[in-house]
This record gives structure tokens, sequence and C-alpha cells, in this order.
């Protein structure tokens, strides 16, 4: 049966963010630059035992299942924050490990209905901006950099062509948001990924760097959506640079 528990920390706050997958690798980097910024975070987790984990980032926890409409609304109403950050993704095992392909179908089924569950609850507790996360390689081929009215490959074939539609329906439930914000991020390298201190993969964005964008798009940028990654000659990120102050080269102090 899914729970919903909130553990009180009981601090003086700037705003007050409901923040799904905090304790995931951006969020393990995230929280604590908000909570460096003055503000309050609620996280999700799906299991009670991940709740002292959160404690320790500076997280006030909420163990709710995103799948689980009816808490989720509840969940966020009790929280009553002015923003909503979602970070969540379901991908257990890197890419060429067994489970993969499997976790790809998981993960795509988060991004549709997940993420419809997190903006009804949103709505429902009159938010106006949500900053989710998506991914900026899965457009459509092109000779140019891609920037972010480019179309995306929804013709692709396969785990491709189910992970594209299913990236394309989290973006557009994230801008029915007043003021919904899509960061669609590079292949991350940094703590808590899978591809270690270096990139291996373009376009490629060190996690810090992904923690800081969602950190500048809670205050900075008009809705819509931002390519977040570092200098890539098949990647445009200069929206991101000139609307948010993007900085690819942003590190968390060691």
């Amino acid at each position: 049966m899914s729970r919903t528990i909130f553990v009180s920390l009981g601090e003086n706050i700037s705003l007050i963010i409901f923040f799904a997958g905090a304790g995931g690798a951006i969020g393990r980097r995230l929280t604590p630059l908000l909570r460096a910024a003055g503000h309050k975070v609620v996280g999700t987790t799906r299991s009670a035992d991940k709740v002292a984990a959160l404690i320790a980032l500076g997280a006030e926890p909420v163990v709710v299942d995103v799948f689980d409409a009816v808490k989720l609304v509840h969940a966020v109403d009790i929280a009553r924050p002015q923003v909503v950050i979602h970070q969540l993704t379901d991908l257990p095992c890197a890419p060429g490990t067994p489970g993969y392909e499997a976790g790809l179908d998981c993960n795509a089924h988060l991004r549709v209905e997940g993420t419809r569950n997190l903006v009804i609850a949103a709505k429902s507790a009159g938010v106006r901006r949500m900053v989710a996360q998506s991914i900026a390689f899965v457009y459509a081929p092109g000779d140019r950099a891609r920037v972010e009215s480019d179309p995306l490959n929804i013709g692709a074939d396969g785990t491709l062509g189910r992970t594209v539609a299913a990236v394309s329906a989290l973006e557009q439930s994230v801008l029915s948001m007043p003021d919904g914000i899509v960061l669609r991020y590079g292949f991350l390298y940094g703590p808590g990924t899978w591809f270690g201190d270096k990139p291996a993969r373009k376009p490629a964005l060190h996690v810090d760097a992904a923690a800081q964008a969602a950190l500048l798009a809670l205050s900075k940028g008009n809705p819509g959506i931002y390519n977040i990654a570092e200098d890539d000659p098949a990647l445009s990120s200069e929206k991101a640079k000139a609307e948010l102050n993007f900085d690819s080269k942003f590190r968390l102090p060691q």
C-alpha cells in the first residue's frame, strides 16, 4: 500500500519546493544547492528506507509513489509549494547491461503517466512553475546544431521511437503548466552517474551543471524548452545561456 509520510524540519525558508526525485543523481547535487539558497525542499521517495538519506541532504521527506495519483495530489497539497521540480527517472541499469532495454520501457511509462500525475497534482495545488528534466539527444537528424524549436525524432523505430514519444508526452504535460520549464539535458557524467568523471557521449553535461540549471530555472527564463549541455557542434545551448545564465562549467565544491 502506498503511504504519504512527512518528516518536518521546521526551518526558515524562501520558496517551498516539491522535489520529485530529490534522491536521484541530479537530486543529490541539486538539493544542497536549493537548501544553500534558502529554499525548503520537500523531497519524494517511493521507499521509507531512503528517508534518512533525504534528511541528510537537507530535504523534508515524503514517501509517495508518483503512480498513486490520489496520494500524490494529497502530498503536494500538504506541502503547499510555490514550485515543483521533476527529476524522476526509472533506469536502474546502465546502457549495454542486462535489464537496460526493459528499463527504458519503465522510464517511458514514468515519463508519461508519472509526469501527468505530477502535473495534475501541481495544478490542483495552485502551483504555476514546474521545472522538469528531459533529454537533448532525441532530435530528428539535421545538418546544423539542434535548437529547441527543431523537431524530435518522432518517427524513429523500436525502443528509440518509444523513448521519443514518451519524452514528447512529458514535455507537453509540463508545458501545459502556466510556467512550465523543460530542461533538455545532455548525457550526464560526474558523481552518481553511469559514465564517471569524464564525458563518454555527446552532447555531454556534468551532473553539477545540470543541477545548477534547475536552480536557475526556479526564477529565471520564460516558460518553454531549454537545451542544457556543454558546447557541441550538434546542439546549441545558447538560449539557456542567454535566458537562464546557464554555465556548463559550474561544479559544486569538493
